[in-house]
């Protein structure tokens, strides 16, 4: 069983070293910045990194897509859902949090809430979806229920002593740059796309 520190070490480590890079190709060929890993709950071993590929399919985004590259690997290699860890870089949309639930994952990790999305980097679809389509207000929906619970990092750090929170809020300033340069590009060019819901 790891502690709350270590996992949030190897999901920002995912994210890093392995997100990141395919977003930042991602978005220089026009998707969104949004991202997802699947992890081994027994060692938290990456299984898959992937992005947003709506340039594609506007059906996959980061979770979506993540689980599609996840079906490429052979059935006898891929490990169970109840058996990993699901992670994404933003607070999954309607889309993706049924995505997760119909996968069979009992869990999911997040950094930047849908408040992030709309915010920080201008996509606020999540929370008008959930409004205008479920009637939910922002945080409407279960984030326990029977089929999952979902964790926020900052959430879990906030629990930790003060030097862990200022190591782990360091390295999450530095993401914070990296995602907001990311949405500059993405936002300056997304009119060239044919992707419906920018």
């Amino acid at each position: 069983m790891f502690s709350n520190q270590q996992i949030v070490d190897h999901l920002l480590s995912v994210m890093e070293n392995d997100i990141v890079p395919q977003t930042q190709v991602g978005v220089a060929h026009g998707n969104k910045i949004f991202g997802g890993a699947i992890l081994l709950k027994e060692d938290l071993s990456l299984v898959i990194a992937g992005t947003n590929n709506e340039t594609a399919n506007p059906l996959y985004h980061g979770e979506i897509h993540t689980m599609e590259l996840l079906y490429k690997i052979p059935r006898e290699e891929r490990p169970a859902p109840k058996d990993c860890i699901f992670f994404a870089t933003h607070e999954p949309c309607t889309l993706c949090l049924s995505a997760i639930t119909w996968g069979g994952y009992d869990n999911f990790y997040y950094l930047f809430s849908h408040e992030d999305s709309r915010d920080s980097f201008n996509i606020g679809h999540d929370l008008r979806i959930l409004k205008e389509v479920f009637l939910h207000d922002p945080g409407g929906y279960a984030r326990q229920n029977s089929y999952w619970n979902s964790y926020r990092i900052p959430n879990l750090i906030a629990e930790f002593d003060e030097d862990e929170q200022a190591h782990f809020n360091t390295r999450i300033e530095t993401l914070k740059t990296l995602y907001a340069d990311m949405s500059d590009m993405y936002q300056a060019n997304k009119d060239k796309s044919d992707i419906p819901l920018k």
